[in-house]
């Protein structure tokens, strides 16, 4: 029969010594070392004991006598333990073995030792530890689901001149601790047991890389937790001097998911037999604690902002007033980079993206860092990152980056439901080239982070007819009160084309678009409507746009109703790449009900521009104000506008990312 507890052999010859750890079962031979003539044995166990025979009916009838047992490999001895021993050896199973005139031939004896081991953690995922837990072996995703939580120890607890806590193997603060996952080996018995038995704390050479374990050292002086695992460590030994007691291990996360890591990880602690004659050591019990690391969650522009982030340039003090003042409306502190640090790149959108990391225990900010790398690049490790502010990078090893790989070409709904499936925390959107051989796609090493992180499953769209190439030129989203919580609102050439000869009809026709901005510059909505190029360029840009309609209607569960098309003209320039032909309105900064949008400089009808009175139409009635931003000289020429130059860490979920279903 077979079986999977711990085999112990007896013989009449010798006393046989084990330890036996609660929650497990040792299954006694008793036929390794049979007396001459014996035919059948009985067994008996001290108080401590739990003993139970079991038999497999096909080869071993039942018997006349219970205490008597055949010798044959039909019948196997169950032990088990009532309790933790409190002195060693001190229960006993004889195993009295029996020929056939019913004559006890001769007694095997075992003494045992009973200990309680447990490896535990936060595996409820309620911010508690709890001992001697059944669910930590396995992780499981959704609302009923177990299995303990690691983050990436991704911020700087420590100097601010430092690197990430991650780069060090020692403790840096108490606030460093606290970005650790809580871990407690408990062990009950006597301490006598480990003379010849050890504990040692292990993981493997994969998972090795992608954590790291600090002991407890009991004092309140830091420099007591010590490196015990993880790094270039596989294996600590854990000092049991009193048979009764709880050490605490802090453990941190290394690495985040990414395609060749799955995020889980596996902490061990195994009793070893110490052999005599340097011989190897005879494993007794594991038990073992699974974690998975969390993973890094964008937010949309539907969450409460807490931050504002703009850069100051040459040429911008009127944007950055006006962006100050929409900051303040909002209740939303603003921070700006200097000229000094951002070398004059105004475009820190692209740079950078927010998000955060959350376990149950913790949850902090963490920026995402664009393998970009221009002259912003050293902003976001040197002035972002800091206490409770984490910093993640993706850089491709080979390769040259281009447009489709700065962040502006990465976006992230709001929570949405697709034919039954929910998606509780939205789902990523980012651009590239047609959905055939050949199409240009942001780089690999981004791509597959983003995917490894699972609860955000990511959208491919089509970006790349644009001349930067960037999502968040020809969509955002908006909160709503009603429907799904948000409109898309998306860029749409037939819209504006639409309007203007409404206009025309309504005897416009000879007013004029960016006035102001130079006579070289003024066109009459007569003149754009008779321009057969700018005709070309609307059918076309809007069926990029369609196309793009109609994969987020499908991915995102969405509805026309859910829909709302803001008047933009795009034209087409070198090599068939479109550019926005007037401040692109889309490309807003969202401070909940409080809309940054770019000055589109449209025809004055009435005292109004007739694009602004437009998109005032349709915002104002779900709540929205809209405040309109010159960034004409100092980014819509420059091939950008106001999203581009601004960017915003905002609020977490209030929803769990364990919870979902992926």
């Amino acid at each position: 029969m077979t079986t999977k507890h711990r085999v112990v052999r007896v013989s009449p010859e010798q006393p046989t010594y084990a330890v036996c750890v609660m929650g497990t079962k040792i299954s006694v031979n008793v036929s390794g070392s049979i007396p001459k003539g014996a035919t059948h044995f009985n067994v008996h166990g001290t108080a401590g004991l739990r003993l139970s025979i079991i038999c497999d009916p096909k080869f071993v009838p039942e018997s006349p006598d219970p205490s008597r047992w055949p010798l044959k490999s039909g019948v196997e001895v169950i032990v088990a333990m009532n309790g933790p021993s409190s002195n060693v050896n001190d229960n006993k199973v004889r195993v009295s073995y029996y020929g056939s005139t019913e004559e006890m031939l001769a007694s095997a004896w075992l003494y045992l030792t009973c200990v309680a081991i447990s490896l535990d953690a936060d595996t409820n995922r309620d911010g508690v530890v709890q001992i001697n837990s059944t669910n930590k072996k396995k992780w499981t995703w959704g609302p009923s689901g177990k299995g303990a939580v690691l983050l990436v120890n991704c911020d700087r607890d420590g100097p601010s001149s430092g690197n990430m806590d991650t780069a060090y193997s020692h403790v840096r603060s108490r606030a460093d601790l606290e970005d650790m996952s809580l871990v407690i080996l408990t062990t009950k018995g006597p301490a006598g047991i480990f003379q010849n038995h050890k504990l040692l704390l292990h993981v493997s050479v994969t998972d090795a890389p992608r954590l790291r374990v600090f002991q407890d050292g009991g004092n309140a002086s830091l420099s007591s937790y010590q490196h015990v695992l993880g790094s270039d460590k596989l294996f600590h030994t854990v000092e049991c001097s009193d048979g009764k007691q709880q050490t605490c291990f802090f453990v941190e996360g290394l690495a985040f998911p990414d395609v060749s890591f799955e995020g889980l990880v596996y902490l061990n602690a195994t009793l070893w037999e110490a052999s005599s004659q340097d011989l190897l050591d005879t494993p007794v019990f594991s038990d073992t604690v699974v974690f998975r690391v969390a993973p890094w969650i964008m937010t949309p522009n539907t969450m409460k902002p807490l931050e504002v982030f703009v850069c100051s340039v040459k040429d911008n003090e009127e944007f950055l007033e006006a962006v100050r003042t929409l900051a303040k409306e909002a209740n939303c502190k603003l921070t700006i980079c200097p000229l000094e640090e951002n070398m004059n790149d105004r475009w820190i959108q692209d740079e950078i993206e927010f998000g955060y990391v959350e376990s149950p225990h913790k949850l902090f900010p963490v920026v995402f860092d664009s393998p970009r790398n221009r002259e912003l690049k050293e902003y976001p490790f040197k002035k972002i990152l800091g206490p409770d502010f984490g910093y993640v990078t993706r850089e491709p090893k080979k390769g040259s980056v281009t447009s489709l790989d700065s962040f502006g070409n990465l976006e992230v709904s709001p929570p949405v439901a697709v034919k039954g499936k929910e998606y509780p925390l939205g789902r990523i959107l980012i651009g590239g080239g047609p959905h055939r051989s050949g199409g240009n796609k942001m780089t690999k090493v981004v791509r597959d982070f983003l995917f490894a992180q699972k609860v955000q499953s990511p959208v491919e769209l089509f970006s790349d007819w644009l001349k930067v190439g960037h999502v968040d030129e020809f969509l955002t989203f908006v909160p709503a009160p009603d429907r799904k919580g948000f409109r898309l609102l998306l860029a749409s050439p037939v819209a504006c084309y639409n309007l203007f000869k409404e206009k025309q009809r309504e005897g416009y026709g000879d007013v004029s678009l960016f006035e102001g901005l130079g006579e070289e510059r003024r066109k009459t909505i007569d003149e754009i409507l008779m321009n057969k190029t700018h005709y070309r360029d609307t059918i076309h840009t809007q069926g990029y746009i369609d196309w793009n309609r109609s994969i987020l209607k499908q991915k995102l569960g969405l509805s026309e109703g859910d829909i709302l098309d803001i008047p933009q003209l795009f034209v087409l320039g070198t090599e068939l790449k479109a550019d926005a032909f007037f401040p692109n309105m889309v490309n807003m900064l969202v401070l909940g009900k409080h809309l940054g949008i770019p000055k589109p400089f449209g025809p004055v009808i009435d005292g109004q521009c007739c694009l602004e009175a437009e998109v005032r139409s349709l915002l104002e009635p779900l709540g929205l104000t809209c405040t309109f931003i010159d960034d004409f000289f100092a980014y819509h020429v420059n091939n950008g506008e106001v999203h581009c130059g601004t960017n915003v860490c905002r609020e977490p979920f209030s929803f769990h990312w364990w919870n979902i279903v992926p």
